[in-house]
C-alpha cells in the first residue's frame, strides 16, 4: 500500500485529504508542522508528500529542503498564495507540484497518482544499462541520474531533471507548454502552463554557459538545440 504523509496545521484540511486519500487506497499519516514532517521522513519512507508551506516550527519550503537532503520523496505544496515567487520559491526548494488553496480533493488525488507513477518509473530507469548524453558543455549521466556543464556537477531537482532530459531526447524538435505539461507532469487539463515556464527559468539558472540551449519559440514552447 503506498504511503502520504499530509502536512498541514489545520486539522480540516488534514481530515479532508485523509478521508479522500483513504478513499483511493493509500495509508496516510499526519504531521501538523515541518519540524515533525522532517523528524517523520527520518524514520519512515513515504511515497509522496503533501505539505503546507506556511506553518509553525518550520514552514513548508524549509522543510522539504531538509528532506531532500536525505531523501528523494515527491513533494506537493500546498498554499493560499499563488503568486510567482511563491511558486518559483517552492520548485526551488525541490518540490514536484504546487496546488493552490482552495483545491479540488478529487483533482489532487489525481496529481498523487500521476506523481507516484512517474516517480517510480524514474527510478526503474536506474536499472537499465550505463547511459550517458553529451551534447557541448552538456552531460548527463541517465543511471545515476546526474548533470554536468564544463565538467562541474549541477544540483537538478528531480522535476528539473526530468524536463531536461525530456527537452533532450526531443532535441531539435518544437514542443508546446501543453505536450510537456503532458510528458513531465503527466496531466493535461488540470496544470498550468505558466508551471512550465517557471520550471523552464529555473533550469536555464542552473544550467549556466548551457542556458541557451533551451530556445523559446515565442507563442508556443520550447526546443532544445545547440
Amino acid at each position: 500500500m503506498k504511503k502520504i504523509l499530509i502536512v498541514d496545521d489545520e486539522p480540516d484540511i488534514q481530515q479532508l485529504i485523509s478521508r479522500y486519500a483513504r478513499r483511493e487506497g493509500y495509508e496516510t499519516v499526519s504531521a501538523y508542522d515541518g519540524t515533525e514532517a522532517v523528524r517523520l521522513c527520518r524514520e519512515t519512507d513515504f511515497d509522496v508528500i503533501i505539505m503546507d508551506i506556511m506553518m509553525e516550527e518550520m514552514d513548508g519550503y524549509t522543510a522539504c529542503r531538509k528532506i531532500r537532503e536525505a531523501k528523494d520523496v515527491p513533494v506537493i505544496m500546498l498554499s493560499a498564495r499563488g503568486t510567482e515567487f511563491d511558486k518559483l520559491t517552492g520548485f526551488d526548494a525541490g518540490i514536484d507540484d504546487y496546488v493552490i488553496k482552495p483545491f479540488s480533493p478529487k483533482e489532487l488525488m489525481a496529481r498523487v497518482r500521476v506523481i507516484i507513477k512517474r516517480h517510480e518509473a524514474a527510478y526503474g530507469e536506474k536499472s537499465q544499462a550505463e547511459k550517458h548524453i553529451c551534447l557541448g558543455e552538456l552531460r548527463i549521466d541517465e543511471p545515476g541520474r546526474n548533470v554536468y556543464v564544463k565538467e562541474e556537477k549541477v544540483e537538478l531537482t528531480a522535476k528539473e531533471y526530468e524536463l531536461l532530459v525530456y527537452l533532450v531526447k526531443n532535441r531539435g524538435i518544437v514542443l508546446s507548454r501543453e505536450k510537456i505539461l503532458s510528458a513531465v507532469w503527466g496531466y493535461e487539463f488540470f496544470g498550468e502552463h505558466r508551471t512550465v515556464d517557471w520550471q523552464i527559468k529555473l533550469l536555464r539558472q542552473k544550467l549556466g554557459v548551457c542556458r541557451n540551449y533551451i530556445v523559446t519559440i515565442r507563442g508556443v514552447g520550447y526546443k532544445f538545440e545547440i
